[in-house]
């Protein structure tokens, strides 16, 4: 059975799931990047940007299952670039070159309207106007029998949760604090939404835990 879910979705000691003052140079907010030190160097990582090499183990496994088994993806706006407003052009096709890791349809919500932009390796970008719930529909749709990906950012996998659309949600506690930044649960209560933790381990870059939401 398909499945909602997040996952690979890493954050700070003090709760922050991305640093703050997103631009060009810092794709994941100021000090974003010190939340994925356990994901950047895998071989699963480097594979997704078509770089040999790279380390295996723990991470390297939580890295694969995170881009595994999904049969499309929803982003936020600010997960798909730093444009903000109405769409200047079609000059911005996302942070990761010609071929995008995600290798199936993708949905961007978005208050402005873009015609779909496909992409090499099979992914393609839908821009979704009309909110949450119509992005997980069409998501769903296309994903089949394979599961949707809530892939971010903060914003977006907020109303998912407070939505009660998530099964399940890996997260990736990296051992750095932020200070400042986007808080993932500010305000939501896991424990009530009925979500147990399943699954965790710990390696010297991250303590991965699974959490998932009873039936």
């Amino acid at each position: 059975m398909s499945h909602v879910r997040i996952a690979g979705f890493s954050v700070s000691l003090d709760g922050f799931a991305a640093g703050p003052r997103q631009d060009l140079e810092h794709p994941l907010g100021h000090g974003g990047e010190d939340l994925f030190q356990w994901f950047l160097p895998t071989r699963s990582f480097r594979s997704m940007h078509c770089m040999e090499g790279g380390t295996g183990g723990v991470d390297d496994d939580y890295g694969c299952r995170a881009m595994e088994g999904f049969g499309a993806f929803i982003l936020g706006r600010n997960m798909f670039g730093p444009v903000r407003g109405p769409w200047p052009d079609d000059a911005w096709k996302g942070w990761w070159g010609a071929s995008p890791p995600y290798h199936a349809p993708t949905f961007v919500l978005t208050h402005h309207a873009r015609a779909p932009l496909v992409m090499e390796g099979g992914t393609t970008f839908h821009f979704i106007t009309d909110g949450v719930e119509s992005a997980l529909a069409q998501a769903r749709a296309a994903a089949g029998a394979r599961d949707v990906k809530i892939g971010g950012g903060v914003a977006t996998a907020r109303q998912y949760l407070a939505a009660g659309h998530v099964d399940e949600i890996h997260l990736a506690i990296a051992p750095v604090v932020l200070g400042q930044g986007e808080a993932l649960f500010a305000g939501l209560d896991l424990r009530a939404m009925g979500y147990r933790t399943v699954e965790h381990a710990a390696t010297d870059k991250a303590t991965h835990v699974v959490l998932r939401r009873d039936e």
